[in-house]
């Protein structure tokens, strides 16, 4: 559960997702999560659709959504990458939009894009279990299964790589048939638990 003091400033969360609060807050619900009238029709042509509310007042608002696990992730000036439904708020001075991410979005059964958050603040995000922060250099790529991805931030490039062997195709392999491969400078979020991903089936 993710608790948000406010002295009169406001959050951007998932709508539905408010549990409690105290004090006086308002609601609002905002249509398409994304910059005005551009960041909606953006959001209807590539399915990366999600409805969102702002909260403003005075006082303590609690978030949560299922039970899943929430991360804090702090940006100075840089992009974060995440799918729409693993957004849970943002504070109000971060801006939302979409970006294409083509066959990683595919396979995860997420569409060809993807959700992006940026500038300054805190946005929360929602994984499956604890998520594991791992880094991406220069001199070490990281390999991730697509069904345990939750976000990414940085300068990095992402690629698909077969992970089929003799052994997968015969039934005696981890079934890890499409792997992520980023390479670069940043960060990358994986959960301890797959979702059911179509490259789990290739």
């Amino acid at each position: 559960m993710l608790a948000v003091e406010m002295t009169g400033d406001a959050v951007r969360a998932k709508n539905g997702s408010m549990v409690a609060y105290d004090g006086q807050m308002s609601f609002k619900r905002l249509t398409g999560g994304g910059e005005g009238l551009r960041g909606m029709v953006t959001r209807r042509l590539t399915g990366e659709q999600m409805t969102v509310m702002e909260v403003r007042g005075h006082g303590t608002c609690w978030f949560a959504d299922r039970a899943s696990e929430i991360n804090l992730v702090r940006l100075s000036g840089d992009r974060l990458y995440v799918e729409a439904s693993n957004l849970l708020a943002t504070e109000a001075g971060l801006r939302t939009g979409t970006t294409f991410t083509g066959l990683r979005g595919a396979s995860q059964g997420n569409g060809l894009f993807t959700t992006t958050v940026e500038g300054h603040g805190q946005a929360a995000i929602l994984s499956d279990g604890p998520a594991v922060v791992l880094r991406v250099s220069p001199q070490y790529p990281l390999i991730v299964d697509p069904g345990a991805y939750v976000a990414h931030q940085g300068n990095v490039r992402q690629t698909f790589q077969s992970g089929a062997t003799f052994r997968t195709l015969i039934g005696e392999g981890g079934g890890e048939a499409v792997q992520i491969r980023f390479e670069g400078d940043g960060l990358v979020y994986v959960q301890p638990s797959e979702r059911n991903t179509i490259a789990g089936d290739v």
